[in-house]
This record gives C-alpha cells, structure tokens and sequence, in this order.
C-alpha cells in the first residue's frame, strides 16, 4: 500500500482551502467588506491582484479623516486591519470561478485552488484610455477626470476637456466650477446639440474645433495639446473620460457578465442595492458594480454587501439547525 500510495500525483492529495467567504479584489471595497466579515467571526480570504484603479494618484480625497492620504498608504492600514480580526489575504490573479455544489471554486493563476461559501467580488473596473500619445503618461497628474477627485488640486488652472464620450459636455460644466478658464475640446465627438452649445456658451466655456492630436509636455509638465491641423491649445490641465469596464471576464463561467452601464460610460455587474447579483452567493461592490463610485461609497459599499453575507450564511446555518433539531424525517 506504501508503494502505491508513493506514485500517487500530487494533486490527489491536494486539500483546498475553505472559507465561509472568498473576497476577490483588495481595494477600499473588498477590504471593507472582509473587514466587516471578520468581525462578524467568518472564516475569510482576501484575493488581490495588487492593481488598484487610483494607483497613479498622489492622494485619496474626499474620504473624512484621510483626506490625502496615499492610495498604497490607505489599503496597507485595511489589509492591517483585517489581519487583526482573524482575515487572511493572498496576492494572485483570479483566472475562473466555478460552481462546485453548493459552493465556488476559484481557481488561481498559480494552480492554487480556493472553496468559498459565499463570494465578493470587488476588482474594481479597468480604464480606458483615449489614444493620443502621452496621455497614458500622464494619467492621474495633469490628466484627470473625477472633479472630485482632483478639482481642488487644478482649480484655477486652464482646464480643456476631451470630448470623448456621452459625459463630455457634464465633465466641462462640472470643471468649471473649479476653474473660470475652462475648454472644451471636441475632438472626435459628435457636433454639439443646441441646448449643449446654449449651456456651454452660457458658462463660459469656450469650444475648440478639431481633433487632438497629442499632448505638449515641457520639462515633464503639461502645457498644452497640438490639434490635427498643427494648431496648438495651451492647457495646463487635461480633463479625459475613460470608458470605463468591470474586471470581471473570470465570472464568465457562472453566467454573471459585465453590461453596458446606463450612463453608456462603460460596463458594470448589475446587482440590487445590497450588491446581490443574479448568481445566488455571488455579491459586488465599488467600481466593478457602480463605476462612479469614489473610495468612500466603495468602502460603505463593500460593507453592505458584507453585512448581506453574513445575513445569508445565518440564515442558512438556522434552516440547518431547525432542521437536525427535528425528529427524523421531518424535513420541509
């Protein structure tokens, strides 16, 4: 029998790790809710593939009492925090999960299978970028799009907004209330309707003719962009909508896509307020579900549907209970 057992492949004997709860994705949103799980005593996982959305930005903003504060900064102290309630996390890639049961399957990129109860998807969105040389570079310094996010910081600046989606004319008008010298670039967009030219005009904001053609950078500083007729536009500020797209191809396998968003800024994973998805066990929260949602309504986010899980594995382990405590063969 010691001989047989010896030729045996190494993954027979193989055991997958369980968990009441699988967290894919380590930013404010699958922090928060593994947070709130292991609080309330689950057994959790925090999968990250170390990519955060906001990476390139200098600070997170409008979040109270860490207004500033570093991205990377923000999410060592959640990872800390899980830790100290008993919540363990892992860096990898999710490539598939499957149903095995009543229960998930995740495979990683590693080979390293996980079993979850209960899953929260959390990977945030992927953006992306207009095509026009140098703009990637400098994305999240002088090339933004939230005015939320970096209104303050380029207030009074000039300001030229891109024109590349159905939120364009909303972006120029929100800008503006950061800054009274504001552009509107209208590049490769659709002409202008007559109440949007009406609004724009009766802000103050100016339209610009033609296609952009690259950014002008001086001493690693925006100064401005160059059109397709060679006519430059000085800028020092860069207002750029990406279009917007929910990491989630790896829940492919259990018939839970990414669709257009209404806004038609991009994708999403529908799912009802608490983040309960059409897959029974499955939960989103933050971008990969509400692509305009900043760190905090991330973070509040991720709670919710945490709280939602927890409700759901207690509602489960009481039908069970009720139902070992009835004499046998009592059953509804």
């Amino acid at each position: 029998m010691a001989r047989a057992a010896a030729w045996l492949p190494r993954e027979v004997v193989r055991v997958t790790e369980s968990y009441e709860a699988v967290v894919i994705g380590g930013g404010a949103a699958g922090l928060s809710g593994a947070l709130v799980l292991a609080r309330a005593r689950r057994s959790v996982l925090v999968i990250d593939g170390g990519s955060p959305r906001n990476a390139a930005a200098e600070g997170v903003h409008g979040l109270l009492a860490r207004d500033g504060t570093p991205p990377a900064e923000l999410l060592a102290r959640g990872r800390d925090e899980v830790r100290r309630y008993g919540g363990h996390l892992r860096d990898g890639q999710v490539e598939t999960v499957t149903r095995d049961g009543e229960d998930f399957l995740v495979a990683l990129a590693d080979g390293r299978p996980v079993r979850a109860a209960r899953l929260l998807v959390a990977t945030g969105l992927a953006d992306e970028l207009p095509e026009l040389p140098g703009l990637r570079e400098r994305w999240g310094r002088d090339v933004v799009h939230c005015p939320y996010c970096h209104g303050w910081e380029v207030r009074d600046q000039p300001i030229g907004v891109l024109a590349t989606g159905p939120l364009s004319v909303h972006q120029a008008l929100l800008f503006r209330q950061w800054s009274d010298d504001v552009l509107f670039l209208r590049h490769t967009a659709p002409p202008l309707t007559d109440e949007q030219a009406e609004q724009l005009a009766a802000r103050g904001v100016r339209v610009v003719e033609g296609e952009v053609a690259s950014l002008e950078v001086v001493a690693d500083r925006l100064v401005g962009v160059r059109l397709r007729d060679g006519r430059p536009v000085a800028r020092e500020v860069l207002v750029a909508a990406p279009r917007m797209v929910a990491r989630a191809g790896f829940l492919g396998a259990l018939g839970l896509r990414a669709v257009a968003h209404p806004s038609g800024a991009g994708e999403h994973v529908p799912a009802d307020p608490m983040g309960r998805t059409d897959v029974p066990g499955v939960w989103v929260a933050g971008n990969v579900t509400d692509p305009a949602a900043q760190v905090g309504a991330a973070a509040a986010a991720g709670a919710l549907a945490a709280a939602a899980i927890n409700g759901d594995l207690v509602a489960e382990e009481t039908r069970r209970a009720v139902e070992a405590a009835r004499p046998d063969g009592i059953h509804e």
